[in-house]
């Protein structure tokens, strides 16, 4: 599983052309599911995010969104496991099969939930238009399998 955590200032996303969610100050989340993800990743991607210290506090990074009150945009990104190395069209094979990483993203979401922040999420399998105002800027990328 893999994340891509950037600090926001305001972010959105328009799914299908027709719904639109948006946050304030706090993280805009792509994230991206394989075949060997399990709920441990999911636990584990979970509790870094809420607890990476990345805001401001005395001119350094020492606040996590929890910290701040932050708020959260989840987008289900396939193309995260893009493999590009043959060739010039990206091959998706080590992406999830969107049924299962669905069931996965939900849970994904509900463990979200539970810290009480405001969350937004994109939709899986829809068309979306992703907006943000990167503060920074700052840009994480976190691999589960990479511990």
């Amino acid at each position: 599983m893999r994340v891509i955590i950037q600090r926001v200032l305001k972010s959105s996303v328009l799914i299908d052309e027709n719904e639109e969610k948006y946050i304030n100050e706090g993280l805009m989340i792509l994230l991206g599911m394989t075949y060997n993800d399990t709920i441990e990743d999911i636990k584990y991607l979970v509790n870094k995010i809420l607890n990476l210290r990345i805001f401001e506090k005395n001119n350094k990074m020492g606040l996590s969104v929890k910290d701040i009150n932050g708020e959260i945009l989840l987008i289900p990104q396939f193309t995260l496991y893009a493999d590009c190395r043959k060739g010039n069209r990206p091959s998706f094979t080590n992406a999830l099969e969107s049924s299962l990483a669905n069931e996965l993203f939900d849970i994904f979401k509900e463990e979200l939930f539970k810290s009480n922040l405001k969350i937004q999420t994109g939709k899986f399998k829809s068309y979306m238009k992703v907006s943000l105002i990167n503060d920074g800027p700052v840009t994480i990328i976190i691999d589960s399998k990479a511990r």
